[in-house]
């Protein structure tokens, strides 16, 4: 059975700061992908294609973990915490919204046996 954790963070900029918060997003990088269990941790921003064209905020974190606890403490972290206290929550914060959401590669009631 999978136990890997996907997320994708989608960050919407507050105007005229994309540039400013898609750098601050990216200074995260390092020290989470020293993390255990950090699979992926990248920043992306959103590009045009005709082939693509849905709708999503301007910039996304794609992120891969080994479990679900690997990836909460990533989200206890005080580097994390503090970041989306001071670019998210403040009032004069970078960011007009976000959406974090967390996946799974498993079909619903799988039923692998589990190996110990």
């Amino acid at each position: 059975m999978s136990s890997t954790v996907y997320c994708v963070a989608q960050f919407l900029p507050k105007e005229g700061k994309e540039q400013e918060l898609f750098e601050v997003l990216q200074s995260l990088e390092p020290n989470t992908l020293r993390e255990d269990g950090c699979l992926q941790y990248r920043v992306t921003r959103h590009i045009q294609s005709p082939f693509a064209d849905g709708e999503s905020f301007p910039i996304a974190f794609n992120e891969q973990w080994a479990n679900m606890a690997a990836f909460e403490a990533h989200c206890q972290r005080k580097e994390i915490a503090a970041f989306f206290e001071k670019y998210c929550q403040a009032e004069d914060g970078l960011a007009a919204d976000w959406n974090v959401c967390i996946y799974t590669d498993e079909p619903e009631n799988f039923d692998a046996p589990k190996v110990d």
